[in-house]
């Protein structure tokens, strides 16, 4: 029996993008783990997978002009491992609803910053000014993105792969120098279109160094049947539900 093999993207808004600088290791693990809670409630429903999920997870930072975008890529196998070990595949082609992953991750991951902000993990925001920008982001749309990954997931291993151990900026996409002035190109996502940008080389550093991550934090991780642990245990048992 074939899997199919999704890609998920959760990206987190804008707004708390100033939080990062001051406390980004608080609120890259939340991103991680309300990633992983929310998929996990997901795949856990009687009404859906009904079982285990195994996942990979990339964290990226940025975006092609290397301001701060953040968000979590996923590779998922599209099933769960059911406690009855069967496998339990997929039921549809975007793997779960977007608009309700959604919802669960925005309300998920803005309560894990309450819970943060209680516990004085963030503790140099004004609580007024925290409080506001949560009701702000409780009453928009998070963005996910869902699609099974028809161009093979081995293509989008090594897309992600080219992320895992350097940031954001590859020597190719460097074009130029005049005295303090790079130029770069970067790839319009909006028209599809590839442009060029002009940066001092101070602002480029400092877009740069927006992407180091705090020291020892793991960008790549493993979740579920696909976690280290229970991994070559996981996996034999479902090779022998698909009789492979």
């Amino acid at each position: 029996m074939p899997v199919t093999y999704y890609h998920l993207v959760f990206t987190l808004p804008s707004e708390i993008n100033g939080w990062m600088s001051c406390y980004p290791e608080v609120i890259y693990r939340l991103l991680f783990e309300s990633v992983w809670h929310t998929l996990c409630q997901f795949g856990q429903d009687k009404k859906r997978l009904n079982g285990q999920l195994g996942m990979l997870s990339v964290l990226h930072t940025w975006g092609q002009t290397l301001a701060r975008h953040v968000h979590l890529h996923c590779l998922m196998p599209g099933g769960a491992l059911g406690n009855d070990g069967n496998w339990h595949p997929a039921k549809s082609t975007y793997l779960f609803p977007v608009k309700a992953l959604s919802r669960h991750y925005r309300g998920n991951f803005v309560s894990r910053l309450r819970e943060a902000k209680q516990q004085g993990l963030i503790d140099k925001i004004p609580n007024e000014a925290f409080n506001q920008t949560l009701n702000q982001l409780m009453g928009k749309p998070w963005v996910v993105y869902s699609k099974p990954a028809t161009y093979g997931h081995d293509k989008l291993i090594d897309y992600l792969g080219r992320y895992t151990r350097r940031i954001a900026l590859t020597p190719n996409r460097l074009i130029g120098l005049n005295g303090n002035q790079v130029t770069l190109k970067y790839r319009d996502y909006r028209d599809g279109k590839n442009k060029v940008m002009n940066l001092s080389s101070e602002e480029l550093l400092r877009r740069y160094a927006l992407h180091i991550l705090p020291k020892g934090f793991m960008r790549v991780r493993y979740h579920g049947f696909l976690a280290n642990a229970v991994r070559a245990e996981k996996l034999h048992e479902i090779r022998q539900a698909l009789r492979l």
